[in-house]
């Protein structure tokens, strides 16, 4: 009998090892920097999913600022590996610091849980990272398609940032454009430290668009509508994700975001189901705040991460194999890997209507990355 029951709690510890102890979570996001909005949006999902553990599993979070330099991201990640490896790192979002903490979670095996977009991160060949954004591979897809399909454009102007988040996306962009018979007429890059996007504006005009396509962060996001705005530019914008975040467009008024559009993985406050209204609710009484995007995604890959711990995997090795295989349906799409990593697989096209910065989802596209 004896023999019995401690061999019955041997399996209940193997089974359940997150009562035994406490999960630690580093959370190593840009809260600082170009990527500041939206460093802070990640941190923000991890921590509200953090705060509400599933039933049986304890969790504390280890936040660390990764600032704009990949090498602020290498050593917050160094740190947090040392004493004792967590189960996961939620790892900074920002394209040139998580391509260089992916060596590290590679070389340690741990798991990194990120929400970048930009397209290398999951071409490595590295089996310890899990993107909960869709890739750009997704969302671009979805951006050019409701360009020439939907509003019937066929002449794009592209605009975009000369980080490898705006150079991945834009290389996507001209390829689909040009599937689809609506070659760009004008492509230009600008570096994050532009001020004046008045000369680009002009430049893209000068060249006869008759839509303008974004690939920016959120500053040059909202600096380049305005501007657009304020010079009659007239023409519909549809951006990358970075408008679709209340923090960008509460820098605009409404008049200004007119015939803007952008392609997302989600928007938590244009409403959906009750248990995304609730999320929406939570998030604003947290952090006196609108949740958008990357907090939802960050959120949802946080709460699968905690899933797996509650199932039994409370190794990096055992959170791999779960975050690899398993099926998880979030707030904003179910999300499986694609053997690569790639979690998120579907999009949304969000637009503006002049009156409110609150934008309306008009347009939902699944499966785009199995499509290519």
């Amino acid at each position: 009998m004896i023999a019995r029951i401690a061999c019955l709690c041997l399996a209940v510890a193997i089974a359940d090892p997150a009562q035994a102890q406490e999960i630690r979570i580093p959370v190593l996001v840009p809260l600082t920097g170009i990527l500041a909005l939206e460093g802070t949006s990640q941190r923000n999902g991890a921590l509200l999913a953090i705060s509400h553990p599933p039933e049986g599993v304890r969790a504390h979070a280890e936040v660390a600022d990764t600032g704009a330099a990949p090498e602020l991201a290498v050593t917050a990640l160094e740190k947090a590996l040392d004493p004792g490896t967590p189960v996961a790192v939620v790892a900074s979002m920002f394209g040139p610091q998580i391509l260089a903490m992916l060596p590290i979670g590679a070389e340690r095996k741990v798991p990194l849980i990120t929400i970048s977009g930009s397209v290398a991160v999951t071409e490595q060949n590295n089996p310890y990272v899990f993107r909960f954004f869709p890739s750009d591979r997704v969302v671009k897809l979805a951006q050019a398609r409701y360009v020439v399909e939907t509003l019937k454009k066929t002449r794009p102007a592209i605009v975009y940032q000369t980080t490898s988040y705006g150079q991945g996306g834009m290389k996507v962009l001209e390829a689909e454009f040009t599937r689809l018979g609506a070659k760009p007429v004008f492509s230009e890059g600008v570096d994050v430290s532009v001020k004046d996007l008045l000369p680009v504006l002009t430049r893209a005009r000068q060249a006869g668009p008759d839509v303008l396509v974004l690939q920016l962060h959120a500053p040059a996001t909202a600096l380049i509508i305005r501007q657009a705005a304020g010079m009659g530019l007239g023409l519909p914008i549809v951006s990358g994700s970075a408008i679709g975040q209340p923090a960008t467009a509460a820098l605009l008024e409404p008049k200004e975001l007119a015939g803007v559009c952008a392609e997302s993985a989600s928007s938590p406050i244009s409403g959906g189901s009750p248990a995304l209204e609730t999320f929406v609710g939570d998030y604003r009484q947290t952090f006196h705040a609108e949740p958008d995007a990357y907090a939802l995604a960050q959120y949802d890959g946080t709460e699968m991460m905690l899933a797996a711990v509650k199932s039994g995997a409370a190794t990096p090795e055992a959170m791999r194999q779960a975050l690899a295989s398993m099926s998880y349906d979030g707030l904003a799409m179910t999300y499986k890997s694609d053997g690569h990593g790639n979690m998120a697989h579907s999009a949304v096209i969000l637009c503006y209507d002049g009156a409110s910065r609150v934008p309306r989802i008009i347009q939902r596209y699944d499966n785009l990355d199995a499509s290519m």
